[in-house]
């Protein structure tokens, strides 16, 4: 184990949090890098998040990641948030600086897009229209990264209407698409993603027919448990290109680690088996 100045200390706090995979990714990369530190999930309790983000800086804590149900409620117990979380409108990563101030980012929209590069490196959000399915707080990080890659029309379906509205007006520009026009929403489209939790163990398939969808098109979806959601699955079976949820979470932990601990990460293939290996 290399000679440190410091041990390395970050954790997850959501509720429940025992779902995370967070700490065996971090875990990996600690180990992998021959550091000594850890990665802890912390249960904590809406009532007691703010408190508990207090503590960092005394718990000698560089940071940590933010899980449900605590994205939006975190931003308003920090000292400063960035651009990124509030146009998403979620925090996904605290930072405690050298004087103890908490600063919030959402690292989400990054990693969403170094997982589609990582597979597809010539991939263009600016190819053509993007339908995303979805207006949470999944999609609102997609639909960021989709607009600083410089897609040029996004199409956005859900089913409360409003909620897609606001997401509009928020982040922009976007086309809402009303719930029962979303197989039409796919003609001539470029790419679709799948922002909900349909199709993810446990919840139904997303219900959408994909007979007007281009064959070249990219269909990506965010959920990673299954690795390959019914929905990928049906669009490899036609011929579609995909892209699995599992790099979002992978990538979205480099900016983390360049903020807690000043060192940049990579997502290897091992790192990757690793967490597929959880799943």
């Amino acid at each position: 184990m290399a000679e440190q100045a410091r041990f390395l200390l970050a954790g997850v706090m959501g509720w429940p949090v025992i779902h995370s995979r967070s700490p065996a990714l971090h875990g990996f990369l600690l180990q992998q890098h021959g550091l000594y530190g850890a990665y802890v999930p912390l249960a904590i309790k809406p009532e007691g998040l703010e408190a508990a983000l207090r503590a960092l800086p005394a718990l000698c804590f560089a940071g940590c990641n933010l899980t449900i149900p605590h994205k939006q409620a975190a931003m308003a117990m920090v000292d400063a948030v960035d651009e990124a979380a509030r146009a998403i409108g979620a925090a996904s990563c605290v930072t405690v600086g050298e004087d103890g101030r908490l600063s919030a980012t959402n690292n989400d929209w990054f990693g969403y897009v170094e997982g589609v590069l990582e597979i597809y490196p010539d991939w263009r959000a600016d190819a053509g229209p993007i339908v995303v399915i979805g207006a949470g707080g999944g999609s609102r990080a997609v639909v960021y990264a989709l607009v600083r890659r410089g897609a040029g029309e996004i199409r956005l379906v859900n089913r409360t209407r409003s909620r897609a509205e606001a997401l509009a007006n928020d982040i922009g520009p976007i086309t809402v698409v009303d719930w029962d026009a979303r197989a039409d929403a796919l003609d001539g489209a470029a790419m679709l993603v799948n922002t909900t939790s349909q199709g993810m163990v446990g919840n139904p398939p997303l219900d959408i027919d994909l007979a007007r969808l281009p064959k070249d098109a990219l269909v990506s979806d965010i959920v990673y448990i299954p690795a390959e959601t019914p929905l990928l699955a049906a669009a490899r079976q036609r011929g579609n290109p995909t892209v699995r949820g599992l790099g979002m979470l992978l990538h979205q932990a480099r900016p983390a680690w360049r903020s807690w601990f000043g060192i940049d990460v990579s997502v290897t293939p091992e790192l990757r088996t690793a967490i597929e290996a959880t799943l």
